[in-house]
């Protein structure tokens, strides 16, 4: 660090020999002795605003930081319900879900289970990101306000339905005949019975749709349903950013492309997607932040019976931790948050790199 003197802040007049402070900085010098002052008078004159960040500080602080402590745990041996009263065991958790050091079985289930979020979590990505930029795009060429609205309701109206109403739709849409004697006490869902009628009751998909299980508890099946059901789920809402986004576009854009001869096509490609790509960049590295956080609800409603057929594709990490004890499963859960960081890192860096637009 360089040594600051006081002629690095003062003018020295020659003829009379003395310093003055120029009007500059005595401007920084009052507001640097006044900061503290003019920060809680700002505070003072906005409380109203401040107060209502009380509430979101306290959600951070009460399920965000402090059940950091529980991590320790995975560090730890024992059953004691305070977490410093249990023995250290340093990284012998980790080597018995990463190598399975006294169980083989431990270290299969969680590398399947690790296998499984990030197949499922790579799908999700893979169709889930374009088609809220998509509906996005549809919505804004919609001239009929009423029209506009009334579709958006009905895409945005899945995400605010329960997740045990979701799956209960879903296992009613995919189940499978039930036959008991002679007599059918369980008629399909219409879905098994459309792709049977499609398919026909000799292919291996119609076959499955006519089974007691359905196509929900199928290992085959189960991940193309999960990410339809999820895609009906979320798609329409979170195409409220991006529709954010399209409407900002400058009215003279579009006139500018319409005079040089761009069709709707093309001023989507040379108008609308450049305006909106720092919104999708950064919406892409949250997304991609949250890639291996594959919520356990929905699998777990899917899957709650290691007898389930799809158990093989249903398992991931999050419901993998809940049924082992806390050690295991917490050390599980840091893997998989720790990776999780790692990606979104490194995404953050090549964005920053590749387009100059970045999350931080």
């Amino acid at each position: 660090m360089f040594k600051l003197r006081y002629d690095d802040f003062l003018i020295y007049d020659e003829a009379t020999g003395t310093y003055s402070m120029s009007a500059e900085q005595k401007v920084r010098d009052e507001t640097e002795r006044n900061r503290w002052k003019n920060t809680g008078l700002t505070i003072l004159k906005d409380w109203r605003l401040y107060l209502m960040l009380v509430p979101m500080i306290l959600v951070y602080v009460l399920w965000k930081y402090l059940p950091m402590y529980e991590l320790l745990a995975a560090f730890k041996t024992g059953s004691e319900t305070n977490v410093l009263d249990r023995a250290w065991a340093g990284l012998s958790n980790f080597q018995e879900i990463f190598f399975g050091k006294q169980e083989a079985l431990t270290a299969q289930r969680f590398w399947m289970a690790f296998r499984n979020t990030f197949i499922l979590a790579f799908y999700g990505l893979l169709f889930g990101f374009p088609v809220p930029i998509i509906l996005a795009l549809f919505f804004n060429e919609i001239r009929s306000n009423i029209a506009r609205s009334i579709l958006q309701v009905c895409v945005y109206l899945p995400k605010f339905l329960s997740i045990v109403i979701v799956t209960t739709l879903v296992i009613s849409l995919f189940k499978g005949t039930v036959i008991e004697g002679n007599n059918i006490t369980q008629q399909s869902g219409i879905v098994s019975q459309f792709l049977t009628l499609i398919m026909g009751k000799n292919s291996d998909l119609g076959a499955q749709a006519q089974l007691e299980n359905g196509l929900i508890y199928s290992a085959r099946y189960f991940r193309a349903i999960y990410i339809v059901s999820d895609l009906w789920e979320h798609a329409g809402y979170d195409s409220i950013v991006f529709f954010a986004a399209v409407i900002a576009v400058s009215p003279t854009s579009y006139e500018a492309a319409s005079i040089d001869g761009a069709g709707k096509m093309a001023q989507m490609r040379y108008v609308v997607i450049p305006s909106i790509l720092s919104t999708v960049v950064i919406m892409l590295i949250m997304k991609i932040g949250s890639l291996l956080s594959v919520g356990y609800e929905k699998l777990y409603l899917f899957c709650k019976d290691p007898t389930y057929g799809n158990y093989q594709a249903a398992l991931v990490v999050s419901t993998l931790s809940n049924y082992w004890n806390s050690a295991l499963g917490i050390a599980a859960e840091m893997v998989n948050n720790l990776i999780g960081m790692i990606l979104v890192i490194g995404a953050n860096t090549i964005a920053r790199k590749a387009s100059d637009v970045s999350l931080y």
